[in-house]
């Protein structure tokens, strides 16, 4: 459950639709990170994980442009 609250909240900060939001989400290397359990990121926050994944859009965009 903790990755569709996470995806839900990216969606909605980002303004994307939910299957995109969890297109990019299963792509990025921020759930890499938590499936992996990598410095236990599963244990944060959905707010910094969030925030996390929006940080990572926010450079894809960048890098599109």
């Amino acid at each position: 459950m903790k990755y569709a609250r996470i995806v839900a909240l990216f969606a909605q900060q980002s303004g994307m639709a939910l299957e995109d939001a969890l297109s990019f989400f299963y792509d990025s290397e921020t759930y890499k990170l938590v499936s992996e359990g990598i410095a236990d990121m599963h244990c944060r926050s959905d707010e910094y994980l969030t925030e996390e994944l929006m940080m990572e859009y926010r450079e894809y965009c960048k890098d599109e442009s």
